[in-house]
């Protein structure tokens, strides 16, 4: 097996992966990135750092190439891991990947709820849908209804008009109090309005509907409608997909493999994004659900930091300051509303790996227990879907990620 050492170890080439990797490069230490993706970018750069319109995704990319005391492993994926030590594959072989210092920048993913009719093919997460239609899935043509909570949504469907989509509805589940006090807000952000006025523009004729909610999805082997409550009154909407997502949540199973201290679901951090655990770091969206801006402005801090350039990580402490507070009014302004909680069905499945229902995981006082009976959450996805689900359901806590981290190969467990 492979073995390797770098000075500080990034795992995320997201944003705050990027960053975090420039600004360590500049002191010239060692710096590794390893993603599991094909593309250096993460899910904001779908596709690809050098191909995004964002120019600073195209900036990081080339900086990071010109360096030659970076190293970039991509379709990587960690495995099992220590503080200062990764076991990490590849698709036919195992590498063990030192580091003096370790950032974590591992993203988020989408908070999906069940509802009658979810687990119908045509059913997607919003985000999923977005990143299969930028890798050449046939969307044109397709009636597609975008439903759920929060700004992606707006971006979703811009992406998916964009490729030939007959985008039909907008499906936002928040009141229209709640967007109001949300716009006001922008107005401190003067960026963020510039965007969200650039995607209103290129969703003309695409109805936008507040206080608006999926209640169920309907179709023989395959979706062909959507039952929803728009604005309190029930509507059917004919559509051949159906792009569903609640806000994202940070991907904290790495961080809490090693020991991080989780709370609320986010990585417990301080000033210069030091998790506590030895010489561990976080930036990004597994410190709490923020966007691009806060994204980069956490990894440069924790970059700098983690080489011991605290002059130049202050520099970036203001901007972290403010799109911290543009995290809480995104948090505030899209808070889930309690129907979304009581759609399920006695038969609706909640863990769609090991089919369990709704139905079985009643009469169960946590997640521990559940998971012993029924399976709930001990399939392929180990719980990622379903363990936010049941916590929004039922109010259960998952149990802390255990090692490995994903299916392995047994080969590369007994090489380590």
């Amino acid at each position: 097996m492979k073995a390797l050492a770098y000075d500080v170890l990034i795992v995320g080439a997201g944003p705050a992966g990027l960053a975090a990797a420039q600004s360590a490069a500049s002191s010239g230490a060692s710096v590794a990135i390893v993603d599991d993706n094909p593309h250096a970018g993460g899910q904001i750069w779908r596709g690809g750092a050098k191909a995004s319109r964002d120019l600073r995704a195209r900036d990081l990319v080339r900086h990071l190439a010109a360096a030659d005391n970076v190293s970039l492993h991509l379709q990587t994926r960690v495995v099992h891991a220590e503080a200062g030590k990764l076991l990490a594959e590849t698709a036919g072989a195992a590498m063990l990947l030192r580091c003096d210092k370790l950032i974590l920048a591992t993203g988020a993913r989408e908070r999906l709820l069940p509802f009658p009719g979810w687990t119908l093919p045509g059913v997607m997460g919003a985000g999923g849908l977005q990143a299969l239609s930028k890798g050449d899935f046939p969307v044109a043509g397709k009636r597609i209804v975008v439903a759920g909570s929060g700004p992606l949504l707006l971006a979703v469907a811009a992406s998916l008009t964009e490729r030939g989509a007959n985008v039909s509805h907008i499906l936002e589940q928040a009141t229209p109090g709640r967007l109001s006090r949300f716009a006001l807000a922008l107005l401190a952000t003067p960026d963020k309005l510039l965007q969200a006025a650039r995607l209103w523009r290129k969703l003309k004729g695409v109805r936008y509907s507040s206080n608006s909610y999926v209640r169920a999805a309907q179709g023989d082997m395959q979706l062909t409608q959507v039952s929803a409550s728009i604005d309190g009154e029930e509507q059917s909407i004919h559509c051949d997909y159906l792009a569903c997502g609640y806000g994202l949540l940070p991907n904290a199973e790495l961080a809490s493999a090693i020991g991080c201290r989780i709370e609320g679901g986010v990585v417990r951090v301080d000033e210069w994004q030091h998790t506590g655990i030895g010489h561990v770091y976080c930036a990004g969206e597994g410190t709490g659900i923020g966007g691009v801006d806060l994204a980069l402005a956490e990894g440069y801090i924790a970059g700098h930091a983690a080489v011991g350039q605290h002059r130049q990580a202050g520099q970036f402490l203001r901007q972290r300051k403010q799109w911290q507070a543009f995290a809480r009014h995104l948090e505030k302004g899209f808070e889930l509303r309690a129907e979304l909680l009581g759609l399920c069905q006695p038969d609706t499945l909640v863990c769609r790996c090991e089919d369990v229902s709704h139905a079985q995981l009643l009469g169960y006082a946590d997640w521990r227990s559940a998971k012993l009976h029924t399976r709930c959450g001990m399939g392929a996805c180990q719980g990622r879907i379903c363990g936010a689900a049941t916590e929004s359901l039922f109010g259960w806590k998952r149990d802390e990620a255990r090692l490995p981290l994903s299916p392995t190969r047994v080969e590369s467990l007994l090489s380590e």
